[in-house]
């Protein structure tokens, strides 16, 4: 189930700023368990787009997990 936005994260029960409702967030877990937080939000709240928001927000976790690939990539060729 996508959560749309972090206020939808948070949940009714935790106090949240109305900016929540805008910044959308993107969680990916590696097969290996590792997890990556993507995240996106606008300079505006008139400019929120949940469709955007979410490929926004997908792009940024992959953008974050490309240099944690190069490593891996490193360290086994380097035979670590």
């Amino acid at each position: 189930e996508w959560r749309r936005t972090a206020a939808h994260a948070v949940g009714p029960a935790t106090p949240g700023h109305p900016s929540l409702d805008i910044l959308t967030i993107c969680i990916l877990v590696m097969r290996n368990g590792f997890v990556i937080i993507g995240k996106s939000a606008p300079a505006h709240r008139d400019n929120f787009n949940a469709e955007l928001g979410r490929k926004f927000a997908r792009e940024d976790a992959i953008r974050q997990l490309w240099p944690l690939l190069g490593y891996a990539l490193r360290e086994k060729l380097a035979g670590a």
